[in-house]
């Protein structure tokens, strides 16, 4: 099974509430580029997110956080890839300090999610996929 991961510095732009909170929208964003490396490596095309079962937003993400997202898929269809993602907080910004930061000794996740993807059966370039 192929594991898809990225990891990435929040910068203070992403910031959109007080205290240099970063809205969970940005996990989504970081999911949909996990999922497209997934489905060019499964099937070749970067397919189309189709649906969010399931979102867990479960600690705040701030401002001179890096975060690492990755994602795995647990089902095929005939078109429908089946995923699931975790961001997780590897390096948290130290409150009060303008370049701070301390390495977690153990990641701690903030965001969880399930998803469909989708890759038309006239774009899927490998037979079966490759898992």
């Amino acid at each position: 099974m192929y594991e898809a991961r990225i990891r990435l510095r929040i910068a203070a732009g992403d910031a959109h509430y007080g205290g240099g909170l970063v809205d969970g929208a940005h996990m989504l964003k970081l999911f949909g580029d996990v999922a497209t490396e997934l489905l060019i490596y499964t099937d070749g095309d970067e397919g189309l997110f189709v649906a969010y079962d399931n979102v867990e937003f479960l600690s705040p993400v701030r401002a001179g956080d890096y975060i690492e997202a990755s994602g795995v898929i647990t089902g095929y269809g005939n078109t429908s890839r089946k995923m699931a993602f975790k961001a997780e907080r590897v390096i948290a910004a130290l409150p009060g300090s303008d370049s701070a930061a301390q390495i977690l000794e153990q990641p701690v996740t903030v965001c969880r999610a399930t998803g469909t993807c989708m890759v038309p059966k006239e774009k899927q370039r490998y037979s079966p996929p490759r898992r």
